[in-house]
């Protein structure tokens, strides 16, 4: 099989490369490793920016996130009994975030790709990206104990944090950068309506809150806990009572409660890899950067990546302009840097880090609520990065 672009990975940020670069004209093979159902069992993110959605109006496949999905203009921070709405409309010029589950975007993608007739693999063993520095890449994979191989121009490795392509490109090449936090969140989606119209980030003692949701009927909320917890632990009756008991009376009062669909605990830390491509080798998202997910900046970094990469590569094809490849790497770090430092820096903000902050850190920790919270200034910085920030031009 041949192809020009190779993505490997079946999750948001491969399908919306496949789906923007088809309508480009550029022929794309996707190759995942999971079936089509345990890829649509991902829970993630669901907070979409400015820009994410633009490019997903762009890649059109935007019809039934439009129709379905909530359009934000504020949040609320509820520190120290204050509760602080951020009017990210006014705060930003007109921007706003869209509420609208990773999930959903994926199923729209995937349909999209079934609708193009372009090839997508499912359930490929072994996937291996080969002569990455060599003039002729490709991919090879099994199916069913058989070695296909897929020949092409550029690999895009989508394929996650754990997957084949970050490993792939030889040691000492790449530079890692880590910061391990010393707790996670447990999450829990129940057929509940969202507590509030928009979404709260609170900290409390007891630990950080995020109301969040999917739609009017299905809520997400997730709770600071030690990194030790077990999930069988927390009984449905425990999370809601906790959660209860980390909200103001007020908020408290109007929390409807309900089985849960899911529940899970994820650990938080910030990561990026340095560089992002190697030779015909492009990473993207998680492959090559993982965020807390206070900022809910995850799939917003992915989309990112993927919108300069998705447009170096038209201009390569239609133009030519093979000197930009050597761009997507810097273009793209420089945004994954400040989403990483906007991600700490609410993590920082909000989460009670206990005995692993000293009484210096607690009073900075302190100085930053009171500032960020009060100040006109503070208000807008947040505002613009929880919107997210403006891609740059690719020139």
């Amino acid at each position: 099989m041949k192809t020009q672009v190779a993505i490997i990975g079946a999750g948001p940020s491969g399908l919306l490369l496949g789906q923007l670069l088809h309508k480009a004209g550029i022929d794309t093979v996707i190759v995942e490793r999971q079936t089509p159902e345990y890829v649509l069992g991902r829970i993630r993110a669901g907070v979409l920016e400015q820009g994410t959605v633009d490019l997903l109006r762009e890649a059109g496949v935007a019809e039934r996130m439009d129709r379905e999905g909530l359009v934000h203009e504020g949040v609320e921070l509820l520190v120290g009994g204050r509760r602080q709405r951020l009017d990210l409309k006014a705060l930003t010029g007109g921007k706003t975030v869209m509420v609208y589950g990773q999930t959903e975007v994926t199923r729209d993608l995937m349909q999209a790709r079934q609708a193009s007739g372009a090839p997508i693999i499912y359930s490929a063993s072994n996937v291996q990206p080969h002569e990455l520095k060599g003039e002729r890449p490709y991919l090879t994979y099994e199916i069913d104990g058989q070695v296909h191989r897929v020949d092409c121009d550029y690999i895009a490795g989508c394929d996650g944090f754990h997957g084949v392509s970050r490993q792939s490109i030889p040691e000492g090449i790449l530079k890692q950068y880590e910061r391990v936090y010393p707790f996670g969140w447990l999450g829990m989606l129940s057929d509940t309506p969202p507590v509030n119209h928009e979404l709260i980030y609170a900290h409390h003692e007891r630990g950080f809150v995020l109301c969040s949701q999917r739609s009017h009927t299905r809520s997400r909320y997730y709770l600071q806990v030690p990194l030790e917890e077990q999930v069988e632990a927390w009984s449905d009756e425990r999370f809601w009572k906790e959660l209860k008991a980390r909200l103001p009376e007020d908020v408290a009062a109007r929390l409807v409660t309900g089985p849960a669909l899911e529940k899970s605990i994820a650990p938080l830390r910030s990561l990026v890899v340095e560089p992002m491509q190697y030779g015909h080798l492009f990473l993207v998202g998680d492959a090559a950067h993982i965020v807390p997910p206070t900022g809910a900046k995850g799939l917003n970094l992915a989309a990112s990546d993927v919108n300069y990469l998705y447009r170096i590569l038209v201009k390569v094809y239609r133009e030519g302009r093979t000197d930009l490849l050597q761009q997507y790497s810097p273009l793209a770090l420089r945004r994954v840097w400040k989403g990483e430092r906007f991600s700490w820096f609410m993590t920082q903000l909000l989460h009670d880090f206990g005995c692993h902050k000293d009484a210096w850190d607690q009073k900075m920790q302190e100085a930053d609520r009171e500032y960020f919270l009060t100040s006109p200034a503070g208000l807008v910085n947040i505002a613009e990065n929880y919107v997210g920030l403006p891609f740059e031009e690719v020139a």
